[in-house]
């Protein structure tokens, strides 16, 4: 006999920064209790100014908790801004210090996507959303001087790696991970999984997930898109669909709930970090199925900048990526999904 308590967790993790992010509502397992079958376990917690929730296959006879603890502590001194010691904020706060593997690993994964995005998906864009106040300051009235001052220390041609270590151009520019990390925790984490044995796990780290195997009713793990409504402020309260993953990564983006209103006006924390200024189009949520979470993580933020035309032809001419975009038309919702995207059936 087999018995599962279910819960659709509500994960809400603004990211403040380079970007913020839409938290996918999960269908995760809280407790499980097994006789003569596998059990499944969970760990969760904070980390990076975040949530993590992860629900794994108890194949081994030993506990994940403290291995993923230690596996976060190391990310969180690599990689979080919100961590004053870390190896960003000090490499941001001018030291020269050598960087190690994690920040690396990041740091070209990051670069390779700036130069395939051309520049649109941009890791040194946080003076931009500093100026628009979606960052870590407060809103500041926006001329084109200020424009220019934040552009001026905006662009990953202008900070590269030399032996290790972090070299400018333009002294003052800084990097943000906050738009590719959370989905690189994940990828870090299943790997050691992976490497222990672990057959079935969803773990997701501040809505970015890697899935494994099968859930614990022996079907797909579920994971719920939010309907894209200004109202809809809970994450999982109302769902526009549920896709289906045995396997990869998935991220979600969106500007719905980010977002002020001036002079009648509504600004998108979305920023392009070309032009300096919040993105205006009708995509309103982006869903990136990848090999890993990383790559999704950082594809959906690059399509909320493109917009959903741009968004479809990127999918449609790039291996190895699926996405589930929901856009406005006429005042209703509507969906592009491309083949690969699985959705559970409603009944």
């Amino acid at each position: 006999m087999l018995m599962a308590k279910y819960l659709i967790m509500s994960i809400n993790s603004p990211k403040k920064g380079v970007m913020y992010k839409v938290a996918s509502a999960l269908i995760l397992l809280t407790s499980i209790y097994s006789c003569g079958k596998i059990e499944y376990k969970t760990v969760d917690g904070f980390t990076q100014g975040t949530t993590y929730h992860i629900v794994y296959s108890a194949d081994l006879p030993i506990e994940l908790d403290t291995l993923t603890e230690k596996i976060l502590f190391q990310i969180d001194n690599s990689l979080s801004v919100y961590n004053k010691s870390s190896l960003i904020t000090r490499i941001n706060n001018g030291e020269q210090i050598e960087a190690d593997t994690l920040f690396t690993n990041v740091f070209n994964r990051s670069r390779e996507i700036y130069d395939i995005s051309e520049g649109l998906f941009d890791v040194s864009a946080a003076p931009l959303f500093n100026i628009w106040g979606f960052g870590f300051k407060n809103r500041e009235r926006v001329t084109p001087q200020v424009l220019d001052s934040a552009l001026a220390l905006t662009g990953m041609d202008k900070i590269w790696m030399e032996n290790g270590f972090v070299v400018r151009s333009v002294p003052g520019v800084t990097l943000n991970f906050n738009a590719i990390a959370q989905g690189y925790t994940a990828d870090v984490i299943a790997f050691e999984y992976d490497k222990l044995g672990i057959k079935n796990y969803m773990i997701e780290v501040g809505g970015e997930i890697v899935c494994k195997g099968m859930n614990p009713k022996g079907r797909s793990w579920s994971v719920g898109i939010d309907k894209p409504e200004s109202g809809n402020m809970i994450q999982g309260a109302e769902l526009q669909d549920v896709l289906l993953l045995s396997s990869g990564g998935l991220a979600t983006s969106g500007n719905y709930r980010k977002f002020y209103e001036e002079n009648g006006e509504r600004y998108s924390h979305t920023i392009n970090p070309k032009t300096g200024y919040p993105v205006k189009h009708n995509l309103l949520s982006a869903t990136v199925i990848a090999q890993d979470a990383m790559t999704a993580d950082a594809y959906a933020t690059w399509f909320m900048v493109v917009g959903l035309e741009r968004a479809r032809e990127i999918i449609e001419s790039s291996e190895g990526i699926e996405g589930y975009l929901i856009y406005s038309q006429n005042g209703e919702f509507k969906v592009y999904k491309s083949p690969g995207v699985r959705v559970r059936n409603r009944d």
